[in-house]
Order: structure tokens, then sequence, then C-alpha cells
């Protein structure tokens, strides 16, 4: 005498016990993980904490929305990011040692022109 009614349909699981829903979500999880790491391989974070910063973050947003087919934010990426990264702790030692390098500039002499006297 069961016709239904009333009768609430719980998603059906899986044999090991997770729902469609929960595993395509972890499946578009993991896929958006790996295309991240991919980025990493031209857009290295550690230059998110230098003067090139804001190409390098450009880069990663264009990367991911070529890869997984939908728009990201800069502040979405810097989230992603952190999922690896500690991004108040990246450095970017090649441009300190850039920075912190010294040398005595002069103009070549074949700038100044030359004086007959």
């Amino acid at each position: 005498m069961s016709s239904g009614a009333g009768q609430t349909s719980k998603p059906k699981e899986e044999p090991d016990g997770m729902r469609k829903e929960e595993k395509e979500r972890d499946s578009a999880q993991v896929e958006l993980k790996q295309k991240l790491l991919e980025a990493f391989v031209t857009y290295p974070p550690r230059k998110l904490a230098g003067i090139q910063r804001n190409f390098v973050l450009f880069g990663l947003v264009e990367y991911l929305k070529r890869s997984i087919h939908r728009h990201f934010s800069s502040e979405e990426v810097i989230e992603l990011v952190g999922w690896f990264y500690n991004i108040e702790m990246l450095t970017d030692d090649e441009e300190i040692n850039m920075l912190d390098h010294e040398e005595d500039f002069s103009l070549p002499q074949s700038y100044f022109p030359k004086v007959h006297s």
C-alpha cells in the first residue's frame, strides 16, 4: 500500500558511500588543483611577492580560465594559491638579490658629442 506519497527520495549512494554529486565536486576540485599546479610551472607563485605580481596573477587567472572554461577573479586565484603556499611568507629571492646589487653607472664616451677645439 505504499503509493510513494509523502516519501522523500534519498540521493542514490554509490557502493563506497559517496553520492554522485560529491564525487563530481571532488573530481572538479582535483582537476582545478591539477591545473593550478600546471600553471605554477609557467607562473611561479614566489613571483607573486615581487614586482611581477600583477603579471603572474594575470597569467594564473588566464591559464585557469582557459583550462577550466570558467571565469576566475584575481581574489579567487589568490585563495587557490593559498591551498599550496602561504602567500604572506612568499619571497622572490631573485628580486631581492637584484635589488641589493649595486653597480656604478656611467654613460659610454660614445654618447657624448665630440668637441672640436
